[in-house]
């Protein structure tokens, strides 16, 4: 059963950092370009990072650009997201995807917040 899963997220004071991690069963991630996303309550999803299948190539939203970074690890078979600086706006479920996209997974809550 092809599967995603997005992990890390929690509760974090503005300026802070947390990583995110996707995983995946019933295929192998490393194969696959992935990206991340996130949603709030009442508006569409929203791209946040790609990034290629070899990891050479990457591309943020205006938004979260010089504060995350998405990396892979193709041994492991996951995609980590490192968000630094993280602001009030940047609360939302952040999801995972591969291209092409695979049925979504849980999401993970991220929720900055004093």
């Amino acid at each position: 059963q092809v599967q995603l899963v997005e992990s890390g997220g929690g509760l974090v004071q503005p300026g802070g950092s947390l990583r995110l991690s996707c995983s995946a069963s019933g295929f192998f991630l490393n194969e696959y370009p992935v990206s991340w996303y996130r949603q709030v309550p009442g508006k569409e999803r929203e791209f946040v990072a790609f990034i290629g299948s070899a990891g050479a190539i990457t591309n943020y939203a205006d938004s979260v650009k010089d504060r995350f970074t998405i990396s892979r690890d193709n041994l492991k078979n996951t995609v980590a997201l490192q968000m630094n600086s993280l602001k009030a706006e940047d609360t939302a479920v952040y999801y995972c995807n591969r291209h092409p996209a695979a049925s979504w997974g849980q999401g993970t809550q991220v929720t900055v917040s004093s």
